[in-house]
């Protein structure tokens, strides 16, 4: 199979579930049936909240298109990253090698039904128009929450390592306020959907489909 490299550190948590969801995804029988994995963790990637949302901190661009590169020199022959909002340093991330780039908002789009989609999702998602293209070109008209200081509020406290019964519960609550089918586009989120009893979408595990995609072709 062929190996993937993972941009990782927005989200520590994110990470780790990534690779669990891949290990889920995959019917093995012994080891050598996983998806082996480049996995670069790095922790001091400047803040895309601070970036992007309140217009302050160091430009995460140049960080991950070095990563970008350890990767490629490690030997992945894709890269792929659990994390919606940093998304918006996805030309930096192509500039910086020939590896393929499994989008996750592409690998998203294509599992959404048409129509309206409620967004769960950092509010850089929305001020950077991270989805914008994809969602005009597959007919998806995004519906953000009134209030997005709640979200960011619930995301903040995951970073923070809160993923107890009351996460649980304010995540289902958010889910609830809004209507249409439901997009979790944010990975410190997805370590909450076990609390939702809506139809969603999950951008992780859409992102690991396109993985084991890629390792297996």
């Amino acid at each position: 199979m062929r190996r993937v490299g993972i941009l990782g550190g927005m989200g520590p948590e994110a990470t780790v579930l990534l690779m669990q969801r891949l290990l889920q995804a995959v019917e093995a029988r012994d080891d050598a049936d996983h998806i082996p994995l480049i996995v670069h963790q790095n922790p001091a990637v400047p803040s895309r909240i601070r970036r992007l949302v309140e217009g302050t901190g160091e430009d995460p661009g140049p960080v991950l298109a070095q990563m970008a590169r350890d990767l490629q020199a490690a030997g992945a022959q894709a890269l792929a990253m659990p994390c919606n909002t940093a998304h918006a340093y996805a030309p930096q991330i192509g500039a910086a090698t020939p590896l393929p780039f499994l989008d996750m908002r592409a690998a998203t789009v294509a599992a959404l039904p048409k129509g309206p989609v409620a967004m769960l999702a950092s509010p850089a998602v929305r001020i950077t128009g991270a989805f914008d293209a994809h969602f005009a070109a597959a007919g998806i008209t995004p519906v953000w929450p009134a209030d997005e200081a709640p979200v960011l509020a619930l995301i903040r406290r995951v970073k923070a390592g809160d993923t107890g019964p009351e996460a649980h519960r304010d995540m289902a609550a958010l889910a609830d306020a809004v209507e249409g089918h439901v997009l979790v586009a944010c990975t410190e989120l997805s370590l909450l959907t076990g609390s939702l009893k809506r139809p969603f979408t999950d951008s992780l595990d859409c992102l690991v489909g396109a993985i084991r995609d890629f390792a297996r072709a």
